[in-house]
């Protein structure tokens, strides 16, 4: 019988992690893949690439490329060498989703439900991120780029399981836009509002350190600076493969650019070298470049087949800095919980245990990655069972040929409040955030009013991905299911009770 994930059971392995499906048939496939792989004494290095804003329909493998002005060939190449997924899911923003993808938990979990701004107080410090465990297991642990889940000490990436940091604390933005004429002329103009700003309490520079040591400062973010960091960036991290190449442990390298977050100064080389001739366009031109260098290195060093790449975006575009912004063809942007605003590009790559030229929708949530790297890593037994896990282990949907998902659910939350629920092709809805245009200017989800819906809004993503037209009046059979569903994780929070580090709407 073909696999129905609304109507098909699922598995509850332990009352703190989220309940999945099993294909029996696929995860002795992946028992088989991975035992082999063991056999030979063999873990697979993980290499994470996390964009910063990047739209789901900005690469030509997700139809975008060429036909929106910034063509993809490296990014298009990689995504036909494994899976690419139409149904990944991030957090609404990015902080919230780079701390999700870091434990494997909900925002209202680990407390992060909107970035921290400008030095404010609030971190990871608290939680047991990937990077721990995979130090434990015996992985060397890096991160380059972007981090933004903390700048206090305890949260910094050196005290959170990494052994070296090479990146800024906080988020592109905060460097330099009081430095640009253009969007804040009444601080670059005025020494006083720029010394006071250059008195806040963040950090103002990028950054090294290692593991338990204090951060050293690299050099000041100034507007010049900020368009050579993703390519100083990328040299790094490619530095690193090269050193550990044919080493005795595996590594993760987590590795996040600056791009495409606003304001976007392309290096100088590709200023001018998209067809769009537009400086976020000419900056996922650098970023597709940037794929091609570390996909390169990992072939010359021999490290492609024993590798595992994830590619991805934090979150949806900032529509609210159009034109400097992504594409994406669904509703709304970042900061909602509208499918433009959590929908994003994914696409898992590992030459030899991946199948090639793969497309799937079945659902994949960035926390996934958590629980699956763990179990690649042979180190699942290291899950911690003293808080809720919402990360499935997708393993056997990845390594299996044709594989399906293992998970049954994505929920949606809107800072602190339960925001939606999908399954299959349904998107159960009972608060979201307005883009009407009598409330916003530009469709984005940080510029919308939070509103709770009197009667549920039910959509078809495969009949309307737009999310406009609300199916329930003509669908009330599935209202029992899905209110027993959002009823069953909102329960969970009884027992796992939810942090606020950094508050959120709702």
């Amino acid at each position: 019988m073909a696999h129905d994930p609304v109507v098909d059971p699922v598995v509850t392995d332990a009352e703190h992690l989220e309940p999945h499906f099993v294909h029996v048939g696929q995860e002795a496939i992946a028992r088989e893949r991975l035992e082999s792989m063991a056999r030979d004494g063999k873990r697979p290095n993980v290499l994470v690439i996390l964009f910063d804003d990047v739209g789901w329909g900005d690469f030509g493998c997700y139809g975008g490329g060429a036909a929106v002005g910034a063509p993809t060939p490296n990014i298009d190449r990689l995504a036909r060498r494994g899976l690419l997924l139409t149904s990944c899911y991030s957090e609404p923003s990015c902080t919230p989703s780079r701390a999700s993808l870091m434990t494997g938990r909900l925002p209202m979990r680990h407390g992060l439900l909107r970035p921290p701004m400008y030095g404010e107080a609030g971190g990871l410090d608290g939680e047991v991120t990937i990077a721990e465990l995979l130090c434990g297991a015996g992985y060397v642990t890096q991160a380059v780029g972007k981090w933004h889940m903390g700048e206090n000490v305890a949260s910094q990436p050196q005290n959170v399981g990494f052994d070296d940091f090479y990146g800024f604390l906080s988020v592109s933005d905060m460097y330099t836009e009081w430095r640009d004429p253009y969007f804040f002329p009444e601080i670059a103009y005025s020494q006083e509002r720029t010394k006071w700003i250059e008195n806040q309490p963040f950090n103002k520079c990028f950054v090294h350190a290692t593991r338990g040591g204090d951060v050293e400062t690299v050099e000041e973010v100034t507007i010049p600076v900020l368009s050579k960091l993703d390519d100083k960036w990328a040299d790094y991290s490619i530095e690193f493969m090269r050193r550990h190449a044919g080493g005795d442990q595996p590594w993760f390298l987590y590795h996040c650019t600056r791009g495409a977050h606003f304001d976007n100064y392309p290096l100088e080389k590709f200023l001018g070298s998209s067809p769009a001739k537009h400086p976020y366009k000419d900056t996922i031109i650098e970023l597709d470049d940037i794929v091609g260098r570390l996909v390169a290195t990992l072939e010359e060093t021999g490290e492609l087949d024993s590798t595992m790449i994830f590619l991805s975006s934090d979150n949806g575009p900032e529509s609210s800095s159009w034109p400097d912004s992504g594409f994406t063809p669904f509703r709304s942007a970042k900061g909602s919980t509208w499918e433009g605003g959590q929908r994003v590009p994914g696409i898992v790559v590992w030459p030899g245990m991946i199948e090639a030229d793969r497309v799937s929708d079945g659902l994949f949530s960035q926390m996934d990655l958590f629980s699956t790297m763990l179990r690649l890593a042979g180190a699942s037994d290291s899950t911690p069972s003293d808080r809720f896990i919402d990360g499935v282990d997708q393993t056997s949907f990845l390594l299996a040929p044709d594989g399906l998902s293992n998970r049954k659910h994505i929920y949606y939350w809107l800072g602190s409040t339960l925001s939606a629920l999908r399954v299959g092709e349904w998107k159960f809805m009972i608060a979201s955030t307005s883009d009407d245009d009598r409330d916003v200017h530009n469709p984005s989800g940080f510029s919308g009013v939070t509103q709770k819906y009197t009667y549920a809004r039910l959509y078809n993503l495969y009949l309307d991905p737009k999310e406009s037209k609300s199916y329930m009046i003509r669908k009330l059979p599935y209202i029992e299911t899905f209110q027993r569903a959002m009823g069953a994780h909102a329960m969970s929070f009884a027992k796992y009770p939810p942090k606020r580090v950094v508050g959120g709407v709702g």
